[in-house]
């Protein structure tokens, strides 16, 4: 009987072991943001050659117009009113020094100005899928 008894407790304590090691693996994933950097549609090119430096792996580019009237743009010097928002998928840990470039780089490239933020990520469907955009193959 005690024989019996150890030989099932042998599976549970494997599985055990299992969830743990499951469970640090999970604790050492890196958390995902979404970069949204919104820039003149001909400086684009520029902002999205940028940020693969920062292994970021997917991008989106969509076309958009600002809001102001062209009278207004006029009066502050601005005359470019299409734009292009680009959404990036970057890990957490790289979006500050992301941020940081992007913010030296509106100030110093002519024609270069725009806004960059993130929003946090709260999940991603498919081990693959986040492997590719965190670039941990």
């Amino acid at each position: 009987m005690e024989k019996k008894l150890s030989e099932e407790t042998k599976p549970r304590a494997a599985s055990a072991k299992a969830t743990r090691t499951r469970k640090k693996s999970v604790s050492a994933l890196e958390k995902m943001q979404l970069l949204i950097t919104v820039v003149n549609r001909d400086k684009s090119e520029l902002y999205i050659d940028l940020l693969q430096a920062f292994e970021v792996n997917m991008q989106m580019v969509l076309s958009a117009s600002g809001t102001a009237p062209t009278s207004t743009l006029n009066l502050l010097g601005l005359a470019e009113s299409e734009k292009a928002v680009i959404i990036s998928v970057i890990r957490r840990d790289r979006a500050k020094e992301a941020l940081a470039l992007l913010e030296e780089k509106f100030r110093t490239v002519r024609g270069g100005k725009g806004i960059a933020y993130t929003v946090p990520m709260s999940s991603v469907i498919g081990v693959a899928i986040y492997q590719f955009l965190s670039n941990k193959s």
